[in-house]
């Protein structure tokens, strides 16, 4: 019978010391398969049904690993592009909350719009900080700079309290934190994080009445009947969230399939044990070494002030961590072992 250790070892065999799946997660053996096969479709002009069929899968398997019915899930390709959506669902002067340097993919079409009351707190303070008139509250599950994970149950109830609508990207959490993406309005992920797929898929998970939002970017694929809706103005949108969907990247999402299938089969909630030992075996060793982490109890992301600088240093020693604000950041991820945590506190005390 195979286990969570024998599963990972067949699908990754990392050359370095990688630790960075906060940037980019590592691709699996099937992934790698399943791209090099689609390249090979379109060289050799194959017929291009069964990637099709990927987008399909991957839908359904994201559906699953985020709990709502896949009539909720749209296709994509960046957190950016389903912010500008939602940005640009609201009505002029609508205040948007969000929290204090929070990812600018999360937060940045709310800027531009220009004509919208951008308020930021720090992520702390966000639910006590929904008030009367707060339209919707943007946030990040986990941060990307120091791993901070935000108490959405709380954001939720406060959101609800208010009529806020809520809006919250699992990019940095979904594949080692649980999701309860319908407890949400919208919610986005890209896929290339800690649900080790390829570059240039996301998803976004809207209510079952769409929430307001217009299909601003809808064009061919977001028709009811796709191949029917080629020529001319789409004349019946798609009844699900398929009518927000963006044309995909076919070769992305052939790949992505084969990932999210991986994390199914895995399970989150193993994973999730596994991220935390390791970072708490880090955290741990860095006191050791007379070093304290920015604090993020909970979360596979750990982020060590006044050390990023040495990043170049690590790299050149096979050790692969990101320089975060001059902060060092670490992530741990499924393919990660004790060995690996230890190799970079190794490094660290030279």
């Amino acid at each position: 019978m195979e286990t969570f250790e024998s599963l990972v070892r067949t699908e990754f065999a990392p050359k370095h010391t990688f630790l960075n799946t906060a940037g980019n997660g590592l691709l699996p053996a099937r992934t790698v398969a399943a791209l090099d096969e689609a390249a090979r479709m379109r060289a050799e002009g194959r017929p291009l049904n069964a990637l099709w069929d990927d987008v399909e899968a991957a839908r359904a398997a994201f559906a699953r690993i985020a709990g709502v019915p896949v009539g909720r899930v749209a296709t994509g390709s960046s957190v950016a592009t389903y912010t500008g959506l939602v940005a640009a669902s609201l009505p002029e002067g609508a205040e948007v909350l969000t929290a204090d340097d929070d990812f600018t993919s999360v937060v940045n079409p709310f800027h531009v719009r220009g004509d919208l009351k951008v308020r930021s707190v720090p992520l702390e303070r966000i639910a006590e900080s929904v008030r009367p008139g707060t339209a919707l509250v943007a946030v990040s599950a986990a941060q990307s700079a120091d791993g901070r994970v935000a108490d959405l149950p709380a954001l939720r109830e406060a959101a609800r309290a208010h009529g806020a609508r809520t809006y919250v990207d699992f990019s940095q959490s979904a594949g080692w934190l649980p999701m309860d993406a319908g407890a949400y309005d919208y919610s986005v992920c890209v896929s290339y994080k800690w649900l080790v797929g390829p570059h240039g898929a996301a998803f976004l998970v809207v209510p079952e009445d769409f929430g307001s939002l217009t299909p601003i970017l809808a064009g061919w694929v977001a028709g009811e009947q796709p191949w029917d809706s080629c020529y001319g103005p789409v004349t019946e949108l798609a009844h699900s969230a398929r009518r927000f969907d963006l044309p995909p990247a076919l070769f992305t999402y052939a790949g992505a399939r084969r990932s999210l299938a991986l994390i199914e089969e895995l399970g989150v909630a193993a994973i999730q044990v596994h991220d935390l030992a390791l970072a708490d075996r880090f955290r741990a060793g860095l006191a050791g070494l007379g070093h304290e982490a920015l604090p993020s109890p909970g979360s596979a992301i750990v982020s060590v002030p006044g050390l990023g600088h040495r990043q170049p240093e690590l790299s050149r020693a096979g050790v692969q961590v990101s320089n975060r604000a001059g902060n060092l950041r670490a992530s741990f991820h499924l393919y990660n072992t004790p060995a690996d945590v230890d190799r970079l506190l190794d490094v660290l005390s030279g």
